[in-house]
């Protein structure tokens, strides 16, 4: 009985031992998959913080990006508000300018009109003019007609009173001598002379008398 009992005994502390070694083995597993997890996290971690890292230096390259891109915007904004400026300024001058282009196309169009105007004077005045430069001309034309024959009868007359002068001198010299003005008496009881006209005065000088008194000197044949 006493055997019985040391074998089971014995049994039972050879269970023991291999569920104590079994559970020694299960521990040191155990320990090993918990120091593996704990290197796996402590790696993990480790990224973890490298990602951490990286993510404030990326923050903070986007945060000095995104400063710089508020600076660039409010330059925009500045430069756009001096563009827009501009703009209305130049608007302001583009008016400014149309509306003297279309003072001065007015002032051009009253300019045209005057010298229309002016020309059309000048051109009627031109034609008054020439009007009366060919009156003037025609009137010199008929002046130095005139003046020709005025001549022609001055050189006429003045023949004509060369004889006269030289004929009366002759018959002036007959009345100085005593026998030819007997014998100029004699003729003129023996043929008395007719009715003194004024066609009997002019008669053989060459001379036609009109109604109205002018005359005109016939020129010898």
């Amino acid at each position: 009985m006493k055997h019985f009992s040391s074998i089971i005994l014995g049994a039972v502390c050879v269970v023991l031992v291999i569920a104590l070694i079994m559970t020694k083995h299960s521990d040191n597993t155990q320990h090993d998959s918990d120091v593996g997890a704990i290197n796996d996290f402590s790696n993990q971690l480790d990224l973890a913080q490298m990602h951490v890292s990286i993510c404030n230096g990326t923050a903070l390259i986007f945060s000095n990006s995104l400063n710089e891109s508020v600076s660039t915007a409010l330059t925009f904004s500045n430069q756009l508000s001096g563009a827009q400026s501009t703009i209305a300024l130049d608007a302001q001058q583009i008016t400014n300018l149309s509306r003297q282009v279309m003072e001065a196309q007015a002032e051009n169009q009253a300019s045209v009109q005057r010298l229309l105007d002016l020309a059309g004077k000048m051109t009627n005045e031109v034609d008054r003019l020439t009007r009366q430069l060919a009156a003037a001309q025609a009137s010199l034309l008929e002046t130095n007609k005139n003046l020709v024959q005025l001549g022609k009868d001055y050189a006429l007359l003045e023949n004509r009173f060369r004889v006269d002068v030289a004929e009366r001198v002759v018959v002036e010299r007959k009345f100085n001598n005593l026998h030819e003005l007997q014998v100029q008496l004699r003729s003129v009881k023996q043929n008395p002379p007719g009715t003194i006209t004024t066609a009997g005065i002019y008669a053989g000088l060459n001379v036609e008398v009109k109604s109205d008194g002018t005359f005109h000197v016939i020129a010898p044949k």
